[in-house]
């Protein structure tokens, strides 16, 4: 399946264009009364009219400018019949960003810029546009990535708007990379009559490649009992109690201070002549242990342990203090290779550490509710059924249609296949999605700075609980935060939301056993079997 490329006219005003769209698309005129004359267009691609004089099914060239996209005047009312199901669909979409009463009524305004916005994008209303024949310049934030040649009838006065015509045709069609180079593939573009630009000291001759395969990724309609929605969640808000705190550590994995994390605790320092001196991190060393349990004790305080209006609750800090310390005698802690827990003390560590411990305290306290998600105010829920884009990637599998509502799953390794295979196969399981443009996301800090983890695979069994899979080889520091996160934070938070159901996680790290790791962890969530 080939997606279109799309052509692109750019002209001064409304007389010149509709010349030019007539030129190329073809054209009916009233000659005489009742009497109409035919010209059919130049461009046999991009023409609207069979060659017997009718309409096409679907128009390929689009005549616009921005006074028709504020007015919706460029849709005649045959064009709103033939992309009834393509509106459908668009109605559906503004239904789950806005609510069912502003999608009752679709303006024409609205329709003419979702044209635009889906140019060359299958099952929607722009995928049969090749060509484009603008006033001016288009001003509309464009994203269609298919253009491939930008023809300029008129004047540009200055380089920004010439900038921002070419700019058009400069997003990407595919961003996998060449696995000999490991570079992306070269793209070009056709400009003309744009002038003032050099862009290379001469023509670049190109190869003609054939187009890549282009996979639409969607919603499949009729599936939609095996739509699965989620919480889109921005942060967290800690409810913590007044009287006291506890901490479970059982969950957590070792934190590992190595050079890797801290950089160097070694470095010889030597002039051009003289003795050589070798500077390490020893004086670290001397360091008391109750001067590191103070100043994580504080930092957890000041940043962390607040009240409802971001006051410390300074009556927390004995216990505070005791929880560091208890930490510290777990032997999670692990120093390697010249490192010190003073360096605990650095502000992008102990925002890590602290994170851990508040996940450690939120786990302990569950049935108090530490910690609260706060949902994206503006697109709180995030589902299954808005997955709709194109790839080019040729690692993908195609789902069972009795478990999952979307039409491909995206690959990002044979491990993810492997895993897909296994749940399919679970009878315990009642829909699957792969978590590739589907928007969840679990914001975690790292490094004193907030991220975001995208997990693989979100499984809805048959009880109705969902659980988030991540598939996982060799693990780092990084992969720790995010587990950490997810476990001891994000999925108590959605739990004591109580929409969304009730919430697991787990991770597959063996992917020869990823069957059997499945099977126990479906028993446990659902018949609580003990592991």
């Amino acid at each position: 399946m080939e997606t279109p490329p799309v052509f692109i006219v750019v002209c001064n005003n409304t007389t010149n264009s509709e010349l030019v769209a007539d030129y190329i698309a073809g054209y009916e005129r009233e000659i005489a009364e009742g009497e109409l004359e035919f010209r059919q267009g130049a461009l046999e691609l991009f023409r609207n009219f069979t060659d017997e004089g009718d309409r096409v099914h679907r128009p390929r060239t689009l005549l616009i400018d921005s006074q028709q996209i504020d007015s919706g005047e460029a849709i005649p009312p045959a064009f709103l019949d033939v992309y009834k199901d393509e509106i459908e669909t668009f109605r559906r979409e503004k239904a789950h960003r806005e609510g069912a009463e502003a999608a009752k009524t679709i303006t024409s305004e609205e329709v003419l810029r979702e044209v635009m916005n889906t140019i060359g994008r299958r099952g929607r209303l722009g995928e049969q546009i090749r060509c484009v024949v603008s006033v001016s310049m288009l001003t509309e934030g464009w994203d269609a990535n298919t253009v491939t040649h930008i023809l300029g009838l008129r004047a540009f006065g200055t380089r920004l708007i010439s900038e921002q015509v070419i700019g058009r045709a400069l997003r990407r069609l595919s961003y996998d990379a060449d696995p000999e180079t490991g570079l992306f593939h070269v793209e070009y573009a056709d400009i003309m009559g744009i002038d003032g630009l050099n862009f290379a000291a001469q023509a670049v001759q190109t190869e003609p490649k054939p187009p890549r395969e282009t996979i639409h990724v969607h919603a499949v309609p009729g599936r939609e009992p095996l739509e699965i929605t989620f919480p889109r969640i921005e942060g967290y808000r800690l409810e913590l109690p007044d009287e006291r705190l506890v901490a479970d550590f059982s969950a957590l994995e070792p934190y590992i201070l190595d050079p890797a994390k801290v950089g160097a605790t070694k470095v010889e320092m030597a002039g051009i002549i003289g003795q050589t001196e070798t500077l390490t991190l020893a004086h670290l060393d001397t360091v008391r242990r109750s001067t590191l349990v103070f100043r994580l004790a504080t930092h957890l305080l000041n940043h962390t342990l607040r009240d409802a209006n971001a006051r410390p609750k300074l009556h927390l800090f004995p216990q505070a203090q005791a929880i560091v310390s208890q930490w510290l005698d777990s032997g999670l802690l692990v120093c390697k290779d010249g490192t010190f827990p003073a360096q605990l003390s650095y502000r992008q560590l102990a925002d890590e550490v602290c994170e851990l411990l508040v996940g450690a305290i939120n786990v302990a306290s569950a049935s108090a509710g530490v910690v609260r998600a706060m949902l994206d105010p503006f697109d709180p829920e995030g589902t299954t059924a808005a997955v709709n884009f194109t790839t080019t990637k040729t690692d993908r599998w195609q789902p069972r249609s009795d478990r999952s509502q979307i039409n491909w799953i995206v690959l990002d390794s044979d491990w993810e296949a492997q895993l897909a295979q296994a749940i399919e196969n679970h009878p315990r399981v009642a829909a699957y999605a792969k978590n590739h443009n589907l928007g969840l996301e679990i914001p975690y800090i790292r490094d004193g700075e907030p991220h975001r983890y995208r997990p693989d695979y979100l499984v809805r069994l048959s009880d109705g609980t969902t659980l988030v899979l991540e598939v996982k080889g060799a693990r780092d520091h990084d992969d720790a935060l995010k587990a950490a996160a997810t476990r001891d934070k994000w999925i108590p938070a959605v739990n004591r939301l109580s929409r969304f159901g009730r919430w697991a996680y787990a991770e597959m790290r063996d992917p020869f056993t990823m069957a059997e790791e499945l099977e126990s962890l479906v028993a446990r969530t659902i018949d609580g079997v003990p592991a």
